[in-house]
Parts: C-alpha cells; structure tokens; sequence
C-alpha cells in the first residue's frame, strides 16, 4: 500500500525539514489522536531517545494530542522496545517513539506502535495520513487531554527485560562491557546487567543530544571492541542509538554480528528444550547462518531487508525468531518487537547456563565471505535488467556453482543499487563482486 508519509519503520528525516519540523509533528499528533481518540479513550503513551530535538518533538506531539482530547503519558528517553512494552502494559491506546534509531542526532523520526506493542496496521497509518490532510481543529477546552510523566517506566521495562531470561541466571564472574551508543539504553542496560551480576564497565553512557551514535554503538562495533580488549573483558556488547540493534564483541575482540547472534539465541532455545520449527533472515543474512540453521534440523526462510518483512513472516509460519545481520532481532516468545537488551539476555544466559565463551559457542556456524559493492546512481534507471547485467550475474552464478549467492537490490535511502555477492572464497568472491558491479556501472554510463 503507497503512503505519503510513512515509509517500513514509521516517518524519519533531518530535523527541520519535510515532516520533522514542530509544526508538522504537532499536526502528526493532532491526526494520531483524532483516528485513536474514535477508536478508544485510552491515552498515547511518548518515549523518546536522547537526541536534542526530542525536547522539541515531545512538546510538539503533547500539543497536538491534547488538541485532538487524548490523554498523553511521557516516558522520557527510553529504548524504542521499552516504549512498545510500556503502550501494552499501560494499557494506553498506541505508543509513540521520537528517534531517528542509528542516525546522527541532526535527524529525528516517529516510529508507531499499536496497543499490543507491535507496529500500526497498514490500515490505521492510512487513516491517519487522510485525517493529517484535514483542517487541524481543537477539542473544547473542558476536553482537552492531559499529560502525566510516568515516574517509574525505566524501572519497569528493567524488570521486563529480567524477566526475559529463567529466573535462577545469574552473571557472575564475568566482566561485561556495554556501549550504550550515548543513546536510549544509557540509564538502563547497565543497570539490568548489573542487577544480574555481571561486572558491568559502560562506555557510550554519556548522551548530551548530539553525540547519540558518534563512533560508538552496533553501528561503529570497533569502539567496542577496543574497549573489551582494553578491559580484558569477557563479553561486549554495543547497542544502537535506540536500543533495538545489538552487536557483541568476543574476549579477543572479534565482532560478533546479528546473524552469529540469532544463531546464538537459536541454540539457546534448542538447549532448553523448546520446539522450534525454523527461523527466518532476510535477503542479506550470511549463508552461513542458514546452513548452520539447517545444520540443527530447522528451516530457514529468507524475507526483504527490514525488520517489518520479517516480523511479518514470522507471524505468518507462527515462529518465535527471526533477523538481520544489522542485529535487529525479534525474539516473540519473549516481546512483541525487536529488542538489542533482550536479545542480548539470551545470548548471555546461554553462556552462563553452559559455561561457554562466545567462540565456543559459535562452534557450528562459519560465516561465508561476502563482499558488498555500492554502485551509484547519477541517473534515474533500473540497470539490474540490463543485458550485460544479467549476464555477468548468470557467469558468477555459474563458477560459484551452488557454494555461494548473487544478490542486486536497490537502495531504500540512497540512489544507489548494492551489488552483494557470497561464497567460500573471499578473493573469488571480491573479484566477482568487482565484476557485476563493473558491468551495472557500464549499464548505467550507457543509459545516462
């Protein structure tokens, strides 16, 4: 379905700008109100990460939902899963999220959750761009919605996210080092790795509204891992500016990405002794992680790239997990979205419950070299159906003879098409890589 304003994960731009300015995000909040507020009369629940403009968009979302006569519940900075848990527990209509999740604080966004804590059906973010568009009318003043700040909500989704993990788990003896990537998780994941045991040494704790992802965080993991080796720590373990993407870092620094961290969480639930039928990545997932899938007698199935694709196919085959490589991973045995503590939880209660380091662990999964090229786009055109295209893609096919993939996709942000390529021999892979990527560049120069 084609929608003005929300793209796969809500509304997302640079601040000032497009939608995120205060004027359109109160006009946002007046429509989200006016379309939940004929639905039911519970309030909206606000959380938001630590960028600066939060202030701004938090004020600007309280004024337009009190407009439209819905009662609001601030949270304060919270990681996005956090929010989504507090919208169900609380009660509350839907859950509003201001963050722009791994981007740099200059960009801001709006994420939506329903009152299950799980994103807004097609049909209601339809609606709330058709009433977006309206005349922007304010309730009579006895009607107006009222906010209230939740004093307790870190210390809640604290207790949420212990609760994750069997009740005797304990992390003792080992030394923990968190990157809260200055962002949401700051002022709650060492606090629920230190009530569990763990020796906890944050970095990344530090947020002041623009250093929120700054070198740090799941998406700069070398920060991270640095630090462990600086540390002699046992574990890493690096979050995103909105805490739903998690990387891990081993004792000798070697990082341990979203599909090597699925892999993890599979086995853990295998140890336990839970029934699963299969797992699902999407486009992107490493090879590895799908052979070392099957390997454990489970299928796999492979979605689009984003977390929505595979939510979606999850609930449809009725499994419980499922990811991407970025390390965005839904457990739903455990929460309704994807969750970079939670996730984390389960990687760590394994290794406790096992005596296991992570390397050990990862024993069963080989990650395939995989080269990815971006091959950018001066010209509006579509080179992946291009002669010369398709026929270096069938020639790499054909050597690489089933030990590997091809993978063409067009870029969802940037004008670019990413040329991805995988098999068991990394310089043969690069220079396959080079070869496709080469002959969409030709394609390309030729159209424009």
């Amino acid at each position: 379905m084609s929608r003005k304003y929300f793209g796969t994960d809500g509304i997302r731009g640079r601040v000032g700008k497009g939608h995120m300015t205060p004027e359109a995000v109160m006009k946002l909040g007046w429509a989200v109100g006016r379309v939940l507020a004929a639905k039911s009369n519970r309030p909206v629940v606000i959380g938001k990460d630590t960028r600066i403009s939060g202030y701004m968009f938090e004020a600007a979302l309280e004024a337009g939902l009190s407009a439209a006569g819905v009662d609001i519940r601030i949270l304060g900075p919270m990681p996005t899963p956090g929010i989504a848990y507090l919208t169900r527990t609380l009660r509350a209509s839907a859950g509003i999220v201001i963050s722009a999740s791994h981007n740099p604080y200059y960009d801001n966004g709006l994420k939506f959750f329903s009152a299950m804590g799980t994103k807004l059906p097609d049909d209601i973010e339809t609606e709330i761009e058709a009433m977006y568009e309206s005349p922007m009318v304010t309730v009579d003043s006895a009607k107006l919605g009222k906010a209230e700040r939740v004093t307790d909500a870190q210390g809640r989704y604290i207790e949420a996210c212990k609760a994750t993990i069997p009740i005797g788990s304990k992390f003792n003896g080992l030394r923990v080092v968190l990157d809260c990537a200055h962002g949401a998780t700051y002022h709650i994941a060492p606090n629920v790795f230190a009530e569990l045991g763990a020796e906890v040494i944050a970095v990344g704790n530090k947020p002041n509204g623009l250093n929120i992802n700054e070198e740090c965080g799941s998406t700069h993991p070398g920060t991270l891992a640095a630090a462990v080796l600086q540390n002699r720590a046992d574990v890493g373990i690096a979050f995103d500016g909105d805490g739903d993407r998690v990387a891990m870092v081993d004792s000798k620094g070697q990082i341990i990405d979203g599909d090597e961290i699925l892999y993890l969480i599979t086995k853990s639930r295998i140890h336990a002794g839970v029934a699963l039928k299969g797992v699902v990545g999407t486009l992107m997932s490493n090879m590895g992680l799908e052979l070392a899938v099957r390997n454990l007698g489970l299928q796999f199935e492979r979605t689009a790239v984003g977390d929505r694709y595979v939510l979606e196919c999850l609930q449809e085959k009725g499994w419980t997990l499922g990811g991407e490589s970025s390390g965005h991973l839904i457990c739903l045995d455990r929460t309704t979205t994807g969750d970079g503590i939670v996730s984390a939880l389960q990687v760590m209660a394994y290794l406790a419950e096992t005596g296991q380091t992570l390397n050990q662990a990862l024993i069963g999964m080989v990650k395939m070299p995989q080269q990815l090229v971006n091959v950018p786009l001066p010209v509006k055109t579509n080179p992946m159906n291009e002669p010369k295209v398709k026929a270096a893609v069938a020639d790499v096919e054909k050597q690489l003879n089933g030990r590997g993939r091809v993978l063409l996709r067009p870029s969802g942000t940037e004008p670019l098409i990413r040329v991805m390529v995988e098999g068991e021999d990394e310089k043969q892979v690069c220079a396959f890589a080079r070869q496709i990527a080469d002959a969409v560049s030709e394609s390309v120069a030729h159209a424009g």
